[in-house]
């Protein structure tokens, strides 16, 4: 067995490199920390206009009066010599801290937006006495009267606040600010821009605990605002806490707060503007041929008002917005093209071949709605997945005269977008304004052939609307026959583009009118009648010549003989209409996706980062670090080296075991066999076979 012999402790030694490289934590943070406190907490720091009248912090105004007439008979008495920068600073200290106004948003808030005076005030009189002072320096009726204030908010109804269902825009401002003051026509413009879609606010900073909970906080607690005044803050509906709020941190233009606004707080989607060159192929050609287009022509070029914006994602299965801006030069095209004489203005385009509906000046949120709700459909709706309902021409709802109608009619043209359907399009709207005219003219200019169809018309039993059947292909060769369909209906073969007019005679079975109170199918025929459609329909096809008036009348006599007479009708199951439109990906995601982007995350992140480098906190904890790593490093490196104790290889008592060890190891590996079966025994034989078995 080997003898363990004990080492002796030996020092450890090191070189000045690996000294140096061992010590750099503790002297980066130290250095940290003497920069910090030399060079940093002064500028976090920095001296305020009391202390340039030799006052404590937060005195009264009559200490800050009582402080500058001592001063003011030092120089008049000829104690102290008088410097002008000094005068300069001790005299804007003075004028501002006699402010009650003023005095209350530096003391709470840190807020002096007039210091760019005393920098001017030592340019203009640089070389030149105190006595050449033109006073006051700070003029008092620059600030805001608060006249222009409205829509007040106090600390007794900003509870209200939180549960609104609107979101708010609340700006915090102070009557001593001349920004503020400044600041209130692009505030009014905002209001009126916000109408409808948001309330506005305004709060004073007088509401001092309100106006804090408000303000951003630095490290040490002390609430300020970064921009200064005025500060704009936007709760969203169902905000219930200060951490759901948004700072609007941006340009204090009409253009870029509503826009912040409308995009951050409300989620909605901006409206894109086109030129003369790209409205036609980018807008026009690429918007569905079932919305109304909605373009609005702007002087400004500011974007969509929020009000526009909200519309276009109410309205958005609807119609499809534009804005254009308005020049001079421009006016022929635009007047040739949608009759367009000036701007601001709005148009609407419906179906092909029919006059723009144009609305000339500014408009208010009311009024928008109102012409857009008149304006969303085309004179000739499409019958999609969407409105089938609701415009009476689906076998399982009803008419849109009512439930109670039993037999109701549903005009259809059908065809594959293009030229050839945009004329039957505009026929076909042409038919609806002749019965239109025809319910309301007199009784000697009535075309008696057209009778029964207006008196449909009128009382919403007939229905017109345009089928797209390249899209809509099943649905198309459902009521068509097959003979004739292979021009109207499914994708664009050749050039050969048939559009058909076919009406559809929807009658309710009043019996099988509600099949959910029906009993269980008690066999397969019951399981077809009842996947069946509610209402039977009789189909017939238009054959004859695309004139208004031989189409309309055609129309009054297959009602006229429908409502007369038993029709054959038979039940069927409808194909389904294709959902054509898919959910626009702002709508979807709005509510998923965090409102502040990238880049005001990112600016936040570096907001908070800056102001905790003001925290008086760092250079003490710099310091504690440095003297901390600074101790462990020396403890660990005093230390002497640990005592050991190891088999000697040199000792003849180990060299004697590790020979035998070798040479019983050797022996054994060369005389054992690779395994058991690699061996023959040595009284093993061959046994003979017996000669039954070698047969």
């Amino acid at each position: 067995m080997a003898t363990r012999v004990p080492s002796e402790p030996v020092a450890r030694s090191y070189s000045m490199a690996s000294t140096i490289k061992a010590y750099s934590l503790p002297l980066i943070l130290f250095a940290g920390a003497i920069f910090y406190q030399l060079f940093v907490i002064p500028k976090a720091f920095p001296s305020s206009h009391y202390d340039v009248l030799g006052i404590k912090r937060y005195s009264s105004i009559e200490e800050v009066k009582e402080a500058y007439e001592k001063l003011d008979s030092k120089w008049k008495t000829g104690m102290e010599v008088q410097d002008t920068v000094d005068f300069i600073k001790i005299r804007y200290a003075y004028e501002m801290l006699t402010n009650p106004s003023w005095k209350r948003d530096y003391d709470i808030f840190g807020i002096d937006e007039q210091l760019h005076v005393v920098e001017n005030a030592k340019k203009q009189y640089a070389g030149r006495s105190s006595s050449e002072l033109d006073f006051p320096l700070l003029d008092t009726t620059s600030s805001g009267s608060g006249d222009y204030a409205f829509n007040i908010i106090t600390s007794k109804d900003f509870q209200s606040l939180f549960p609104d269902a609107k979101p708010w825009l609340v700006q915090l401002y102070s009557l001593g600010s001349r920004r503020c003051a400044q600041f209130s026509d692009v505030w009014k413009r905002i209001d009126y821009l916000l109408d409808g879609v948001a309330h506005t606010g305004m709060l004073e900073l007088g509401e001092v605990q309100l106006a804090a909970y408000l303000a951003e906080k630095t490290s040490t607690g002390k609430p300020f605002f970064r921009n200064g005044l005025p500060s704009l803050i936007a709760i969203p509906s169902g905000c219930q806490a200060a951490s759901c709020l948004f700072r609007f941190e941006g340009e204090l233009s009409v253009d870029a707060i509503t826009d912040w606004f409308a995009t951050t707080v409300l989620g909605l989607p901006r409206i894109i503007y086109y030129t003369k060159e790209t409205l036609v192929q980018n807008f026009l050609a690429k918007t569905s041929p079932h919305k109304v287009k909605v373009i609005f022509f702007s002087t400004t070029g500011e974007r969509a008002a929020p009000f526009i914006r909200q519309a276009s994602r109410d309205y958005w299965a609807y119609a499809s917005f534009a804005f254009i801006i308005w020049r001079e030069e421009e006016f022929s095209l635009w007047q040739k093209a949608f009759e367009v004489e000036s701007a601001p203005a709005i148009v609407f385009l419906k179906d092909p071949g029919l006059k723009p509906i144009v609305h000339h000046g500014s408009v208010n949120n009311s009024w928008f709605l109102k012409i857009m709700e008149h304006n969303k459909r085309l004179e000739l709706p499409q019958l999609r997945s969407v409105s089938s309902m609701e415009l009476g021409c689906d076998p399982r709802g009803y008419s849109r005269a009512g439930y109670d109608t039993v037999v109701w009619y549903c005009a259809i043209l059908a065809g594959r977008p293009g030229m050839e359907l945009n004329k039957m399009r505009e026929s076909m709207c042409r038919i609806q304004e002749l019965l239109s005219k025809h319910n309301e003219s007199n009784g000697e200019y009535k075309d008696q052939s057209l009778a029964t169809a207006a008196d449909a018309f009128r009382k919403k039993r007939l229905t017109f609307a345009w089928l797209d059947g390249e899209k809509q292909k099943d649905y198309c060769n459902f009521y068509l026959s097959p003979e004739t369909s292979h021009d109207t209906c499914g994708p664009r073969r050749d050039l050969n583009d048939v559009p058909q007019l076919f009406v559809v005679r929807y009658q309710r079975n009043n019996s099988n009118g509600n099949l959910k109170t029906e009993e269980e199918p008690r066999s397969i025929w019951d399981l077809h009648v009842k996947d069946l459609d509610p209402a039977s329909q009789y189909v017939s096809t238009y054959k004859g010549p695309n004139e208004n008036l031989q189409i309309g009348q055609w129309i009054s006599g297959l009602i006229k003989d429908g409502d007369s007479r038993d029709l054959p009708v038979s039940r069927f199951k409808t194909p389904a209409l294709v959902p054509e439109d898919r959910e626009p990906v702002w709508s979807r995601s709005v509510q998923r996706i965090p409102l502040e982007n990238m880049k005001q995350r990112t600016r936040g992140i570096m907001s908070r980062i800056y102001d905790s480098m003001g925290d008086p906190r760092i250079g003490p904890s710099l310091l504690l670090g440095a003297l901390i790593s600074y101790g462990t490093i020396w403890l660990w490196r005093s230390q002497p080296a640990p005592v050991t104790q190891s088999n000697q290889p040199n000792h003849p008592t180990y060299e004697r075991s590790r020979r035998q060890r070798d040479r019983s190891q050797t022996s054994s590996n060369k005389y054992r066999p690779p395994s058991v079966t690699d061996l023959e025994p040595k009284d093993s034989f061959q046994m003979p076979l017996s000669d039954s078995e070698s047969e």
